[in-house]
Parts: C-alpha cells; structure tokens; sequence
C-alpha cells in the first residue's frame, strides 16, 4: 500500500500550551490505526492537528507526500480528511437528508450508499438534527464525514455516551468500513480491547508522548503494559459486550 500519511516528529497544541510532543507515524492507504490513551492524553489533539484546528509547532505533516502545515482546515476537508469530532457537530436545525447534501463532494460514498450503511438515517431523513437520539447523531455525523468522500476518516470516540447495543452497531459498521480498504480510518476509543481486533496499528499516547507504535495484535497479546498505559478502563474493557 501507498504511503498517505505521515507525521514526522510533531510538537503541537493550542496557543502557548505544547500537548504533542515528538510524535511520529506513518499510514498507509486504506491502513487503520487505533489511537489509544487515557483522558488528556492528547488523542484529540493529534485529530486536531491533522485537521489544522491546533497549532503545529514542529515538524511536518505530509499527506499524499505534500507538506500541509499551512493548508487552512476546509481545504484538508477537501482533499480528502473526513472528520467525526467528539461533539458531533451536526447541523441541529437541518434535516437528515440536509445535513448529507449540504457538504457533499462527488465520489464512490453517494446518498444512497449512505443510506444502505445507516438505514435508520433513510428512515429518519426528514428529521432535524435536534430530533434525534445520541446514536443516530453519531450515525449522522459518520454519514456526513462520508459524503465528503475522504481518504483519510478520523474517527474521536465514535462509541461515547451510547447505549451498548447502538454501540455494538456502530463498531460493526466501522469494522466493515476498515475491512473495505477503500479509505484509511484513524480510530479514537476508549475500549481498546473492542478496537483492536479491527484495526492494523496502533498508536498509545501517555502525556503528549508516544510510549508504543506498532501493531494492534500485538499489543493485545501484551496485555499488562495496555492496562498500564489507559488505567482502571482496560480492566474494564467488556463494557460494551
């Protein structure tokens, strides 16, 4: 596979406060990698600095081998990196059906298909945003980062605050997603153990530094350094089951 992605030695983080430091990785594409770590451990930030929304201080971003430190947020949108954020970020007041067209760009991920991957966004389409439940948010906003028909998806806890079964639906969806190939997915969650079975590497971040890279099965062979690394939530990891 093609080298998509690459970050070399990033220091980031907002304003003056340096959350990132000396993280290096490189994806491939149609790779995927779970990104892991406890709360405040800079995942997010990593999503952010790859979507331009926190400050690069050092180091580069390469995508399709093209430096794009300078390239402004709704142009990585545009070239090709989808993002689902933590807060969703719908459009509460348009509908379903609205807030898929609206950001639409031409590609393989077409109304339809969305609609086959989330039926229950065909059968609420006419819904507004602010009429659907914490699961079907989360759908939408998955459905909306695939209309931009990306390269790349980012994916920050996907599976937060829902009940378990939508979750479990969800990551059969992202699982199908990542075995497809088509796009590259980076995969934010605090379940380790319910990601890593379904993704090819992984990233642990402990205070804004990188403490393991490689790949996912063998981390869950190792089992104690991943307790080690995300706390008392790895002991717990079967919540979703």
């Amino acid at each position: 596979m093609s080298e998509l992605l690459r970050l070399e030695n990033v220091w980031a983080g907002y304003g003056d406060a340096v959350i990132l430091e000396d993280i290096s990785l490189s994806l491939a594409a149609g790779d995927s990698l779970a990104l892991l770590g406890r709360n405040g451990m800079g995942k997010t930030t990593l999503l952010a600095t790859l979507m331009g929304a926190a400050r690069l201080r050092r180091g580069r971003i390469l995508y399709e081998g093209a430096d794009i430190a300078q390239v402004p947020s709704h142009r990585r949108a545009q070239a090709g990196l989808g993002w689902v954020p933590q807060e969703r970020d719908i459009f509460r007041s348009l509908t379903v059906e609205e807030n898929l067209t609206v950001v639409a760009l031409p590609g393989e991920w077409t109304l339809a298909r969305v609609y086959e991957m989330f039926p229950r966004l065909r059968e609420r389409r006419l819904n507004l945003g602010n009429q659907l439940s914490g699961g079907e948010q989360q759908m939408l906003a998955m459905g909306r980062a695939l209309m931009l028909n990306p390269k790349i998806l980012l994916l920050d806890e996907p599976l937060e605050g829902l009940a378990p079964k939508i979750a479990q639906e969800l990551l059969a969806i992202i699982d199908r997603m990542v075995k497809a190939g088509r796009m590259a997915v980076i995969l934010v969650e605090q379940h380790a153990r319910q990601i890593l079975p379904i993704t090819r590497q992984a990233l642990v971040l402990e205070r804004g530094r990188s403490v393991y890279a490689g790949d996912s099965a063998g981390l869950l062979r190792e089992g104690s350094p991943l307790d080690g690394w995300l706390g008392v939530g790895a002991a717990a990891d079967g919540a979703l089951a």
